[in-house]
């Protein structure tokens, strides 16, 4: 038999309620931009600032907004990559104040996960 604890509420350690350290504001765009070579990309950047990358095949997008994309609340990127006939593409967006870093990330795993063939 055992005895009910007598004390209420939950337990836990000092380790699990330690404060943590979050990574905020947009930081550099440049750790995003770095990451695609003249040699598979375009690279446009319009009359608002906003940066368009294209793959070569058309197959991926992305786009920095740094005010904001024109008819939305607060997008600053998207990374589209597009399906084929059997298969959905898909779209990732991220407002303007997600670390480039965060971003970067996103954009380092997609490019992993696309050899050139």
């Amino acid at each position: 038999m055992t005895a009910a604890s007598s004390s209420p509420g939950f337990s836990t350690t000092v380790e699990a309620l330690r404060l943590r350290e979050w990574l905020l504001g947009p930081g550099q765009a440049t750790l995003v931009m770095d990451q695609f070579s003249a040699d598979d990309f375009r690279l446009v950047v319009d009359d608002r600032a906003d940066v368009h990358v294209n793959s070569k095949d058309g197959q991926f997008y992305l786009g920095w907004f740094p005010f904001g994309r024109a008819g939305t609340d607060g997008e600053g990127w998207k990374i589209a990559v597009a399906g084929t006939a059997k298969v959905r593409g898909y779209q990732m967006t991220f407002d303007t104040e997600t670390p480039a870093d965060i971003v970067a990330a996103a954009v380092a795993r997609v490019l992993e996960t696309s050899p050139p063939v």
